[in-house]
């Protein structure tokens, strides 16, 4: 398995899928939650993330033993339960990975990194 492709063996051929757009998949599950202001995507260095081929736009994909660890870096609005905001987008990105490719997910870890205080959305509390 390569660092830009994740290949699955069905019964006849093979089906591979670009780490494009399984960050793309990601990247979606996560914005679709309320209380997510953005995805950060200035954690990391430049460096890093120009010559890492697993990382995109606050987003980082890790394999391991024939499973993936996805890491994502987020930012919250003021007045949401951090802890539930978590929970449900570590669910999202689940289901949707989920759905589309047969793949172990070991880990998804989502690390709030701020909270937006700018706008003001509709609470759900």
């Amino acid at each position: 398995m390569s660092n830009n492709e994740i290949k699955i063996r069905p019964t006849k051929g093979k089906i591979t899928f670009n780490d494009n757009i399984i960050f793309s998949v990601i990247n979606l599950a996560t914005r679709e939650i309320a209380g997510v202001s953005s995805i950060n995507t200035k954690y990391g260095s430049v460096l890093k993330r120009w010559f890492s081929k697993n990382f995109d736009e606050g987003v980082k994909i890790s394999y391991l033993n024939n499973s993936m660890i996805v890491d994502v870096y987020i930012n919250v609005f003021f007045g949401y339960n951090v802890s539930e905001i978590a929970y449900r987008v570590q669910e999202n990105i689940k289901n949707s990975i989920a759905s589309m490719i047969d793949i172990n997910i070991d880990k998804i870890n989502v690390h709030v990194i701020s909270v937006d205080f700018s706008k003001s959305e509709d609470l759900e509390v």
